[in-house]
């Protein structure tokens, strides 16, 4: 039964009713829930600590760690939600995919998909390949009591994007030129990128994860017509993939603003939105039936406190008639952030919004 099921016959679980899931949901909430991309990480003098000398990679590996750092941010800040501590590349460097992540730049792929020979490396995710992540979240979930646990996992556009170019890129063309020029085998690694993620996801929940949510970080740099065409379909299959959860699936990328009506299409219950598009009129884009999440500029919690809490107002004012809102950034939590901001904001948040 996944931590968000409320069966028939059955007592609703710890996290059922949690105003997270309930704003996830679109139910009435006590009061706007709120998490943070990045809450567990590089802002926490904390995560600093447990993290110094251990690689990322190594980091996301460790149940016991990745259980510290996971609780981090609920111990300090109060979230309403707390996210599982993991790395997007993680799936794929469990079946074996030669990668790493370099300090200052990001994941780096030693033999980048190039070709239909190349697609041999990925080969299906076992929940043998990441038993990791079931011992964490159910050391996670004993902790968290009443506070759900996000899943995640990242998007077939974003992770093949990594895989054909090697590492980060800020043109994609390596990955564009495959979408454009080779439209059939582009399809075919997304296929087999989708069954990954859904097969990574499928683990978290089964283990315990009460919500998901699907990062396209990438998918900002797409045309609406190719997003439609030659991304969409892949996310789609991963967001079908866990349906029958019950547990809401969030959707979010950055500088989407163009394609959040095609990204709820693909399927999840709540849209994350970057700061580019107020909620209001992200609502009007992604249409009825969906919750929002978001949708502060994470650079706004360096002009002091004053200036967060007008900022803020503005966010809860654009989302006041949405039918769900989960509070969040635009982006993740950046790494130089003061801590204490972010703790005044949950705080902010919660007592404008008690109902």
């Amino acid at each position: 039964m996944s931590a968000n099921a409320s069966p028939s016959g059955h007592q609703p679980t710890a996290t059922y009713d949690s105003a997270f899931l309930k704003a996830c949901r679109r139910e009435p909430v006590p009061h706007t829930p709120v998490w943070f991309m990045r809450q567990a990480g590089r802002s926490l003098p904390e995560y600093l600590k447990v993290r110094e000398g251990i690689p990322m990679l190594e980091s996301c590996m460790r149940p016991e760690l990745v259980t510290e750092i996971t609780l981090q941010p609920v111990r300090r800040h109060h979230v309403d939600a707390a996210i599982y501590f993991s790395d997007i590349v993680v799936p794929l460097k469990a079946i074996g995919i030669d990668l790493d992540i370099k300090p200052g730049v990001g994941p780096v792929v030693e033999h980048p998909i190039r070709s239909r020979a190349d697609l041999a490396q990925l080969r299906d995710l076992t929940p043998e390949d990441v038993s990791y992540v079931t011992e964490a979240i159910k050391l996670l979930t004993a902790e968290l009591g009443g506070t759900p646990l996000i899943g995640f996992a990242g998007a077939p556009f974003t992770l093949a994007s990594y895989l054909v170019e090697g590492g980060p890129s800020r043109t994609y063309e390596n990955a564009k030129a495959m979408m454009y020029g080779d439209p059939e085998l582009w399809a075919d690694l997304l296929d087999r990128l989708a069954e990954i993620t859904a097969a990574f996801l499928r683990v978290q929940i089964e283990a315990g994860a009460s919500a998901v949510q699907l990062f396209d970080s990438w998918a900002g740099a797409l045309a609406p017509a190719d997003y439609r065409r030659s991304v969409l379909p892949a996310s789609a299959k991963v967001f079908d993939a866990v349906a029958g959860y019950g547990v809401p699936r969030i959707h979010f990328g950055v500088g989407t603003g163009e394609l959040l009506g095609l990204m709820g299409e693909a399927g999840a219950d709540v849209v994350g939105v970057d700061w580019r598009v107020p909620l209001d009129e992200a609502a009007r884009r992604v249409g009825p039936g969906k919750a929002l999440q978001g949708n502060l500029d994470p650079t706004v919690l360096f002009a002091g406190p004053e200036a967060v809490r007008t900022k803020t107002r503005e966010v809860l004012d654009s989302a006041a008639g949405l039918e769900g809102h989960v509070f969040n950034l635009g982006h993740g939590v950046l790494p130089s952030t003061d801590p204490d901001a972010l703790t005044r904001l949950v705080e902010y948040v919660h007592e404008q919004t008690t109902r």
